[in-house]
Order: structure tokens, then C-alpha cells, then sequence
């Protein structure tokens, strides 16, 4: 058991395909983990992420945070 799921009562981590407008839990679990902060998000709350990298985001801002990553990374 890791330090969320003592605090937060968090059941397990989902395998997750992610698609365009929508997801198909590939594993079951109640969350995700953002590839930016590491934070679980739990299903029912996951709104962002980005199909062709196969990762989930936290929030918009962290989801453009990566983007803006990603992309300076690739004009190097």
C-alpha cells in the first residue's frame, strides 16, 4: 500500500487506453496517476490526456504544461 492509498482510501491504479472523447479501462483500479505531477486522479474525474502519448493530465493547466514540454523538446 503507498502513502495515497493510506491517506485517501484509493482501491488501485487502472490500465487505461486512452482515445478520442473517451477511455476504456483496459485493468480495473479507481485511478490514474498524471504523468506531470504524479497525483491520482481518480476515473470519474478524468478529463484530460493525450491520445498519442497514452498520458492522463490532473487539470488543463498541467495538460498544457506538458504540451509546451513535449514541443520545445521536439524544435531542439
Amino acid at each position: 500500500m503507498n502513502r495515497f492509498e493510506k491517506i485517501s482510501g484509493l482501491k488501485g491504479e487502472a490500465r487505461v487506453r486512452y482515445l478520442d472523447g473517451e477511455f476504456q479501462v483496459l485493468s480495473s483500479g479507481d485511478h490514474v496517476r498524471c504523468v506531470v505531477t504524479g497525483e491520482p486522479i481518480l476515473l470519474p474525474n478524468l478529463k484530460y490526456w493525450n491520445v498519442e502519448r497514452q498520458e492522463p493530465y490532473l487539470n488543463a493547466t498541467v495538460a498544457l504544461k506538458r504540451h509546451l514540454e513535449v514541443k520545445a523538446a521536439a524544435s531542439r
